[in-house]
């Protein structure tokens, strides 16, 4: 790419007098620059590393001091804004098939082996962007709009809701599904009944588009996601214990997860911990109860006895909260 083009592009303002002239490929891990890259600089702490590497450009958007004139040195409001319009004038050429979805599919889909030129995109903009660049023409693309901004894409359509084939269910627990999809038997996968209709969508989309996939082994993602414990809440093996704490960061998946849990699991005592400031559309629901911190949901998981407690906003690093920590240093110590 070319200087000039560069600044047009970014709307950044050059600096200094270089000697480049133009730049082959981009680059903002340090530690991977080749020569003649341009580095963008999320951190100016990096940029004497990407030089040392042969970098021929920098953009950067915090005051920094120019430490070799032949580059160029190219300042922008936003390195994340610069960022976004290198890739969407690069990307429109590109003839892409873009699809959003939701974050739960995202991730399955991220979980699913796949055609080369079928891209999932399940981090920041940032994390992907190379994937994004290095992208062959009009492959498909998966993505959510939670997660990158849908401007990124000159036009993107909704992953379909309407198809044939369902996922017949064989046998399930409230965290394990055996199954069959398109003939194939899958056999006790760590994967909640919870997310089968996620992962029915996702699949009839990869058959009405030819796209070859491999389901090996689903692992545990961050939502709805089941921890056995003990009284102390000790974390135990999976399936060894009958106290289960269920995480869920997604606030807007806690009304469909109650629905969940009170009709598989009826004989079971569940409570509800859910925060105090979004707990109201849930008064008359059985087994609410509310918190305002930390330690207060580990102290209403103490005090409650519980066969399951859906905990909403938060994930499994509650378990290392000090509260738990010195609880077990002071049981080790008898």
């Amino acid at each position: 790419m070319r200087l000039e083009n560069l600044l047009a592009l970014t709307q950044g303002t050059l600096q200094n007098q270089p000697f480049v002239t133009r730049f082959e490929g981009i680059s903002f891990d340090a530690k991977k620059v080749k020569r003649g890259n341009l580095f963008i600089a999320f951190n100016t702490r990096d940029i004497d590393e990407a030089i040392l590497h042969g970098a021929y450009g920098i953009i950067f958007d915090e005051p920094t001091q120019i430490a070799d004139n032949e580059i160029a040195w190219i300042k922008v409001n936003d390195v994340d804004d610069a960022l976004m319009r290198l890739l969407r004038f690069h990307l429109i050429e590109k003839e892409l098939d873009v699809y959003e979805t939701d974050r739960i599919t995202i991730k399955l889909a991220q979980q699913i082996m796949t055609d080369s030129n079928f891209l999932v995109l399940g981090d920041s903009i940032k994390d992907d962007f190379m994937k994004l660049w290095e992208v062959s023409e009009k492959a498909k693309i998966l993505y959510s709009p939670k997660l990158i901004d849908r401007d990124t894409f000159v036009t993107s359509k909704t992953l379909p809701t309407a198809y044939k084939d369902e996922i017949t269910v064989v046998e399930q627990t409230l965290f394990e599904t055996s199954f069959i999809f398109n003939d194939i038997f899958y056999e006790r996968q760590l994967l909640s009944p919870f997310f089968i209709s996620y992962l029915e969508r996702l699949l009839n989309f990869y058959k009405m588009n030819e796209i070859n996939y491999r389901i090996r082994t689903f692992t545990p993602i961050n939502n709805f996601e089941a921890v056995f414990t003990n009284k102390e809440l000790s974390v135990k093996e999976f399936g060894a214990s009958d106290r289960v704490l269920i995480f869920e960061p997604d606030f807007e998946l806690i009304p469909s997860q109650i629905s969940y849990l009170n009709r598989q699991a009826k004989w079971a005592r569940i409570i509800y911990l859910l925060p105090k400031a979004k707990a109201v559309p849930f008064e008359n629901v059985e087994g609410i109860f509310t918190y305002e911190s930390q330690e207060e949901i580990i102290r209403l998981l103490q005090e409650n006895s519980f066969h399951y407690a859906l905990i909403a906003e938060q994930d499994k690093t509650l378990l290392e909260h000090e509260t738990l920590q010195k609880a077990t240093a002071q049981l080790s110590l008898f």
